[in-house]
């Protein structure tokens, strides 16, 4: 199962948000969206700085982390970024493909 990396910002709306309903509050609904598209939260995080939410879940596929980054952007509560997140073994078996590559100007 495809595994992502959510990093996530409040805007000033999601943060008021926050202070009403708690982290905990946050988490649950955050497990609904994801388990209603059949994925799972490994972790949550809350931080401070750049960052308020560090996420990693499992989707059934990417078009699942696009329908709910789409989601939650068009919410306005939040700014996020979505990175897929590779294991060993698919690094190795990319690492093994012929890619057939020019690059610009060569």
């Amino acid at each position: 199962m495809p595994r992502f990396l959510i990093q996530a910002t409040y805007t000033s709306e999601g943060a008021q948000g926050l202070l009403g309903e708690g982290g905990s509050g946050r988490r649950a609904a955050v497990e609904q969206v994801v388990s209603g598209l059949g994925g799972s939260v490994e972790a949550m995080y809350f931080a401070f700085g750049e960052d308020d939410v560090i996420l990693l879940v499992d989707f059934p596929d990417p078009v699942s982390m696009a329908a709910v980054s789409l989601a939650v952007k068009a919410s306005g509560g939040l700014r996020t970024r979505a990175t897929p997140l590779l294991t060993v073994d698919e690094i190795d078996e990319a690492a093994r493909r012929q890619v057939s590559f020019r690059p610009p100007g060569v």
